[in-house]
């Protein structure tokens, strides 16, 4: 394997799912929908999900059938004390300079949330580039088109040359049916179709060994 670019997600990705981080914007999301749409809290819950499974992400199912503002949205529901959630962690910074390769941050959430969220953890230098949604606009992780914009946007045309980490297998399964080598964060038991699984970001080496990805 030999591998030059690592595109990573952001949320339940970079820090563990348990640390409550995506819940409080996902009850941002429910009072995005009651309050900037009068939508009925009644209906909400049920249509926040349908959208995420049909569109890939509620606010692209919004946009299409509501026709929301973008940037409303995004910072409507990233409005919440990123810092209550997250703290610098140290041994993932020792882990991701070791790795040569460019590491991408790849996130349906936006550039400004991403940047918090790398200030939040010590984060700050160890990634070259973010490629947020607006980048990938109309698209969004899991569709094919979104893995294949962001390698466009990264610069790299040979899907065999990347890495995709992420905590959602939809995600994955996408990415890996253009090519990307994938692994799977939050789980040590591998799925049928993804490459690789380690619960945390933190244990790379034991599925993308140094040695191996220079």
């Amino acid at each position: 394997m030999c591998f030059k670019v690592l595109f990573i997600d952001l949320d339940d990705t970079l820090y563990p799912s348990t640390v409550g981080l995506w819940e409080a914007i996902r009850v941002r999301i429910d009072l995005y929908m009651i309050e900037r749409m009068k939508l009925s809290p009644d209906i909400v819950p049920a249509l926040r999900k349908e959208l995420f499974l049909k569109h890939g992400t509620t606010m692209r199912g919004l946009q299409a059938q509501y026709h929301i503002d973008e940037k409303d949205y995004l910072d409507f529901v990233h409005d919440v004390p990123v810092a209550d959630y997250l703290t610098p962690n140290p041994e993932l910074r020792k882990t991701l300079v070791k790795y040569p390769q460019r590491k991408v941050i790849f996130t349906n959430a936006d550039t400004n949330h991403a940047n918090r969220v790398i200030l939040s953890l010590g984060l700050e230098g160890c990634f070259d580039q973010i490629i947020d949604i607006q980048d990938i606009n109309p698209f969004c992780k899991p569709q094919v088109q979104a893995f294949s914009k962001a390698m466009e946007i990264a610069g790299v045309d040979d899907p065999s040359e990347c890495v995709m980490i992420d905590d959602a297998l939809r995600n994955l399964q996408a990415a890996r049916k253009i090519g990307l080598y994938t692994i799977q964060i939050g789980t040590e038991n591998r799925l049928d179709g993804i490459d690789a699984a380690i619960n945390s970001l933190i244990d790379l080496p034991k599925v993308l060994p140094l040695r191996e990805s220079n």
